[in-house]
């Protein structure tokens, strides 16, 4: 070979593509087959080549360059990443009749009879961290993790160093094509990292699932490089074209292309199928070499799975089949009230400290009072806990035999333990049930439901400002700069006074530390102040510029942020996709038949309606967001389908549709843009009315509006 010192610019680019390739098939015998075709000294030649020819022709690296495999300089931040398409959740099922009910739901929705088979592709659900691999022309540009579902992070640099994930494809993959999957780490892999942190002095870590979720997201790829990590691939989200008709067809491609593909999925025709690979999979769980937490159940076909599509942040036509929790015992050592933004009374158990699934658990949830009389769960009782999904620790038994003689039943504050405002369990009107939660009625005046509100106003799901953690909020609020959504936009006309709050802060706890220690109260040295005061200053510039970025915010962030009751992340994007910008969702809000309006969009019911409207319907709630709105830039929810024919415009469904269902017609208008209402007025623009239709096509007719049957409706949206 030519040596590097003598090549052209235009034969370095020409050598580092055939490198690229010749290594890349190298990774993938050795790391996906096990079988390497070269030796461990020809394969080192190949790299330290390809790093020779780079060195001199530094403008010529590839994306898909092997030295991504061992790392890059390193990163002071992740950028952030939007989904072109959303990498959402899936609905769980956790019993033989869930899984009954989905495939039911399936069929109804798609008007498929009993005796119909729906045939769909079951595949084991790793334990890992979720990522998205973007592709262009077949080499890999990003890599970003799954973040909230709409944004993640660009961690491509560390994805490139697993040795799974091919830097560029095989054979002739679409122009663009996002394959997603999950990192993770085997048992054997596990235990080695455990033993060489161990050997170093270094802590270890708690389960793979976490070693692989740490290590992906290191701001130093040489160190992700450096752990033993896999890839299974089993999704898309966007890709020009399909190569495929079903799920199974799509993870034959994805073999083709290079990816790994987990050997044990199966296509199963019937719920017998269907639940015995899941009682397969649970008995074989131990011996798989890495951690599997359940099941995935998709419809294999694609056409049925486009016309099923989503609701809210999952879709229609996958559920995952979770595996029983896990269990162990523990001592409740005490048992606190938290107080939530709601003013939910909400009783968490403080437990002697035990390992539950490969996680250290300290706390456990109570639910509310009822709960605690049912278990009868006393301070000093030995219990049963589980981890609720494998997340959620939880009460699921007190072993009343090992109860000491000493124990006294817990009794239930009836006041609010941070303002003392009186705590009550409200009563349903419609129904004349008491509510299973006790809530504290002191409001605005409570500052636990303040703090706790600020506190979800800027977590992950709603403003997600970095550096506003829940101490700062506690402290700005305790310092009288926070007490509404608004203040922490002012923040950034006063930085002055916050580096002066931090200042006093971080003083007071130094003095806090001495005073524990034993030691005289410091005499803080100019040098030392400065240095304190160049953190504050950096820490509040931090501050200051992450807040500035968040005053542009998408509308469903906006409406998760405000905290209304019963109204989360699932419920806001609901909303923002109904009512499209904040000004027609105000315009809504004030509206006669704002109820019946919010009914009959899809997900929301009667409860949650209330909740809306009673939020909508407290002076001081719309003053405060009047205030906060002067701060922002609220982007509109954009349609889903910008050049459908019905984008924008309010369709009624009424009579009986035939070629159809009504969930699938509905789901169908939402999908190309349109607001599907249940009520028709001089705003509705198209009423489509099959055999059967009564007073909804007299409103139209008496309001002037279109009026289709279902033939000409599915010719307008071909």
């Amino acid at each position: 070979m030519k040596a590097v010192e003598k090549l052209t610019s235009v034969e370095a680019a020409k050598e580092l593509d055939r490198l690229a390739k010749q290594i890349a098939e190298a990774d993938r015998k050795y790391h996906g087959e096990d079988a390497p075709d070269i030796s461990d000294a020809d394969y080192d030649a190949l790299r330290r080549r390809n790093a020779g020819i780079e060195a001199r022709f530094p403008l010529l690296v590839r994306p898909d360059s092997p030295s991504h495999r061992v790392g890059a300089k390193a990163s002071a931040r992740f950028a952030k990443v939007t989904h072109r398409v959303p990498m959402l959740s899936l609905d769980n099922a956790f019993s033989d009749e869930d899984v009954g009910d989905f495939l039911g739901r399936v069929r109804r929705f798609l008007g498929l009879k009993d005796d119909e088979a729906v045939i769909v592709t079951a595949e084991p659900k790793i334990d890992g961290l979720s990522a998205s691999l973007r592709y262009e022309h077949g080499v890999l540009v990003q890599g970003a993790t799954r973040g909230d579902g709409q944004e993640g992070e660009d961690i491509t640099a560390n994805l490139r160093t697993i040795g799974d994930i091919p830097l560029r494809l095989k054979g002739k993959p679409p122009a663009v094509l996002e394959v997603r999957g999950e990192v993770y780490m085997t048992h054997k892999a596990f235990a080695a990292l455990n033993e060489r942190q161990a050997a170093e002095g270094k802590p270890t870590y708690a389960n793979p699932r976490n070693s692989a979720a740490g290590s992906v997201r290191q701001l130093d790829p040489a160190i992700t490089a450096s752990r033993a990590l896999n890839f299974f691939a089993y999704t898309w989200g966007e890709i020009t074209e399909l190569p495929a008709k079903t799920q199974s067809g799509m993870l034959e491609k994805f073999r083709d292309y290079g990816f790994i593909v987990n050997p044990l999925v199966k296509r199963c025709e019937t719920l017998e199928e269907i639940l015995q690979f899941y009682r397969d999979m649970e008995s074989r769980r131990a011996r798989l070499g890495y951690d599997i937490d359940g099941v995935v159940y998709k419809v294999d076909s694609l056409a049925l799975q486009e016309r099923l599509g989503f609701v809210s942040r999952s879709p229609r036509w996958a559920t995952a089949h979770k595996f029983p929790a896990e269990q162990a015992q523990t001592v409740i050592e005490a048992i606190e009230i938290q107080v939530g933004r709601t003013g939910k009374l909400a009783p968490v158990a403080r437990l002697k400290p035990v390992t539950v699934g490969g996680v250290v658990v300290s706390n456990a949830t109570l639910h509310n009072e009822d709960q605690i009389e049912r278990l009868d769960a006393r301070i000093g009782d030995t219990v049963l806990i589980q981890r609720a999904g494998d997340v959620i620790p939880q009460i699921v038994q007190v072993l009343t035999d090992k109860r000491p003689k000493t124990s006294k039943p817990y009794k239930f504050p009836d006041r609010c333990p941070i303002c003392h405002s009186h705590a009550v369990r409200e009563v349903d009107e419609k129904t004349g049930k008491m509510d299973v939660d006790r809530r504290c009625t002191g409001g605005l005046i409570c500052d636990a439901q303040t703090v706790e509100r600020l506190k979800y106003f800027v977590a992950r799901d709603g403003f997600d400002i970095e550096g506003l953690g829940g101490t700062m909020i506690e402290l700005f609020h305790e310092k009288g700069l926070l007490k509404e959504p608004a203040d922490i936009f002012a923040l950034t006309e006063k930085p002055e006074k916050v580096s002066k709050v931090l200042a006093e802060h971080r003083a007071a706890l130094s003095e806090e530390r001495r005073a524990a220690e034993g030691k005289e109260p410091s005499k803080t040295s100019g040098k030392t102040k400065k240095k304190g005061e160049d953190r504050e200053d950096k820490v509040v510039e931090n501050l200051m510029a992450a807040i500035e970025r968040r005053r542009t915010i998408s509308l469903d962030r906006l409406v998760n942020a405000l905290g209304i009751r019963h109204v989360g992340e699932t419920t806001a994007r609901l909303l923002a996709r109904h009512y499209r910008s904040i000004g027609h969702l105000l315009d809504g809000m004030k509206a006669e038949n704002m109820r019946e309006e919010l009914e009959s969009i899809d997900g929301i019911g009667g409860v949650v309606a209330e909740a809306i409207h009673d939020f909508f319907a407290e002076p001081h709630n719309v003053k405060a967001l009047d205030r906060l709105l002067q701060w922002l830039t609220v982007e509109d929810m954009a349609a889903p389908a910008k050049s459908s024919p019905v984008s924008g415009k309010t369709v009624v469904f009424t009579g009986t549709l035939e070629k159809m269902t009504r969930a699938e017609a509905k789901a169908r208008a939402e999908s190309l843009g349109a607001k599907v209402s249940g009520s028709v007025s001089a705003k509705t623009d198209i009423v489509v009315a099959g055999p059967g239709a009564g007073s909804k096509l007299k409103d139209a007719q008496k309001h002037g509006v279109e009026v289709m049957d279902e033939d000409a409706w599915l010719k307008l949206i071909a």
